[in-house]
């Protein structure tokens, strides 16, 4: 960073309920989950990967109080990398 500038943090996103600011859920409605599998010689079979289709709403939550943060799911959606 060059002398002189500082560097500039986006705001946290912060529970307004217990002022948890680490810890987040995500609850998606309306999920297909595909899993795919291939069988082994024994008979036993071992997952091959999977996809998720989501067809509905999705919802954030705080992690500790697990009240309803959807208005800051943009922003969440945003910073995730």
């Amino acid at each position: 960073m060059p002398k002189g500038s500082v560097a500039v943090q986006a705001p946290r996103i912060v529970c307004p309920n217990c002022g948890n600011d680490s810890e987040f859920y995500e609850v998606a409605d309306g999920v297909v989950l595909t899993t795919r599998y291939f069988q082994n010689e024994d008979g036993s079979f071992s997952a091959d990967g999977d996809e998720s289709e989501i067809h509905g709403e999705i919802r954030l939550f705080c992690g500790e109080c697990h009240a309803d943060l959807s208005q800051f799911h943009q922003r969440f959606r945003e910073m995730l990398f």
